[in-house]
């Protein structure tokens, strides 16, 4: 823990004002201080483990890959976001400020490890810096569409404020990362499922394919290259448990299903997102299942709940209802509260703690990922079998509905919600659906019916004061 600390303060320190300026607006990082850090294979690896170190920190809200979809429902405490509300403005737009965080220290040590050495921790900490890199840019295009493109650190104050680039160009960075990431790892499975991998730059592959198919009007070629990328994957080792409820579980992490996860625990960072799911103690005394009920004294905040569609997605026999939320109830079978039961935390002598790892890709995930594409290529038989074996895991059975390409779509779709509830997925998934033809994101989602808000967030007038070169994301502008 102390390692974490000292790296990730080094980070501060490279790049102290940036954190104190609006974004991309950015003070310089010193030469000095760059030329007298990148002196030898400990400071590229310890550096990268820092850019972890805020990557978690990114990923571990649901602000941006959930609250805007239909999982939710307003919980027993706190205030829901103004993303969850749809009452996105000009004025209460997130920034991007985090993410480019993430985006200057990779370019950092894309621009400085190589000259340091070609060792094999050298090799694989480049593949992770252009992982995280193509990562973050993929956040960004599925939030915000077209958004500025920085290739350099920020070293000089002599630069150019950049505009937004338009999605395609972005996704076009996006794969090109992945492709000198691929190059550059110096083994091609797993390390550390903690760490970006092979499997995990290939799952980004497909996933980032995927939307460029149906966002941005891709091309077949794109879904084969789908394909070709899921089953390199799975040809890591990775593979389905048996036993759902156990994918998550605090003491099976890392297990055959994971490809890769952000780690979380107790006093090593602070509670991992899904406690914002659940019930604080108090709620919770009168419950009669009181004991199956993951609930702390501390941390928990059950700001949202389960929607009720989101409840009612589930048949009676599927095993990951139950695995996935619990009902708690009185003596008199009245309802207190519906909570998620993925992430359980740890129960300790003194309170339950939620350090949970973050599933960033899992296998499951993948198999859906290739259903998707064999059915987006007209291809709805093969499609079904790939689905099956995630609902056969599930304790569904087989898929009995109609083949038509649109009805294994919508299909797919379904269990995607099912499978990967709360995982930071739904509000994505939505969008690329519903820009695939498959669905319209307005009728789904509860709080966007009737409304005429674009699907992409808007950037805060401030940016655009500021650079002058920065456009409003279409349907914001006053």
């Amino acid at each position: 823990m102390k390692k974490v600390i000292t790296i990730c303060t080094l980070i501060g320190c490279l790049m102290l004002p940036f954190g104190c300026k609006d974004t991309l607006e950015i003070a310089p990082v010193s030469d000095i201080t760059n030329a007298s850090y990148w002196k030898g294979e400990g400071d590229v690896t310890g550096y990268v483990t820092g850019i972890y170190f805020v990557f978690r920190n990114l990923m571990n809200q649901t602000y941006f890959l959930e609250d805007r979809g239909d999982a939710f429902v307003a919980g027993l405490e706190g205030s829901v976001s103004v993303a969850w509300a749809q009452n996105l403005t000009e004025s209460n737009a997130p920034d991007w400020q985090d993410f480019y965080y993430i985006v200057h220290h990779c370019n950092l040590v894309i621009k400085y490890a190589p000259g340091i050495g070609n060792s094999e921790k050298i090799r694989r900490s480049i593949a992770q810096a252009y992982f995280l890199r193509a990562y973050t840019y993929f956040l960004m295009v599925r939030i915000w569409g077209d958004v500025p493109i920085v290739l350099e650190p920020t070293e000089s104050g002599d630069r150019k404020l950049p505009s937004r680039a338009p999605a395609t160009e972005v996704m076009n960075l996006i794969l090109n990362d992945i492709e000198q990431s691929l190059a550059s790892f110096p083994e091609s499975g797993f390390v550390n499922k903690n760490q970006a991998s092979v499997p995990t730059a290939l799952s980004l592959k497909a996933d980032a394919l995927l939307w460029k198919y149906k966002v941005l009007q891709g091309s077949n070629e794109d879904l084969q290259a789908v394909i070709a990328a899921v089953d390199q994957a799975l040809a890591s080792g990775v593979s389905l448990l048996q036993n759902f409820a156990e994918i998550h579980a605090t003491d099976k992490k890392k297990n055959a299903e994971i490809i890769f996860s952000l780690y979380f625990l107790r006093n090593e960072k602070s509670d991992q997102y899904g406690s914002r799911l659940k019930a604080r103690d108090i709620f919770v005394n009168n419950a009669s299942n009181k004991a199956s009920v993951p609930y702390s004294k501390n941390g928990a905040r059950s700001v949202y709940s389960p929607s009720p569609k989101a409840l009612g997605m589930f048949a009676a026999n599927d095993v990951r209802k139950a695995a996935s939320m619990i009902t708690a109830v009185d003596a008199s079978n009245n309802v207190i509260g519906v909570f998620d039961n993925k992430f359980r935390g740890t129960v300790y002598t003194d309170d339950r703690y939620w350090e949970d790892d973050i599933v960033i890709y899992r296998a499951a995930e993948l198999i859906l990922f290739r259903a998707e594409a064999l059915a987006a290529l007209n291809r709805p038989t093969e499609a079904v079998t790939e689905l099956d074996k995630v609902r056969v895991r599930a304790g569904t059975g087989n898929y009995t509905g109609a083949t038509d390409k649109q009805s294994v779509e919508k299909a797919i779709l379904d269990e995607r919600f099912r499978e990967l509830w709360f995982e930071l997925k739904r509000w994505p998934d939505l969008v690329r659906f519903h820009y695939g033809g498959t669905i319209n994101a307005y009728n789904e989602v509860p709080n966007l019916n009737g409304k005429n808000i674009p699907l992409f967030f808007p950037i805060p007038k401030t940016q655009i004061a500021i650079n002058g070169n920065l456009e409003q994301t279409t349907g914001y502008q006053q």
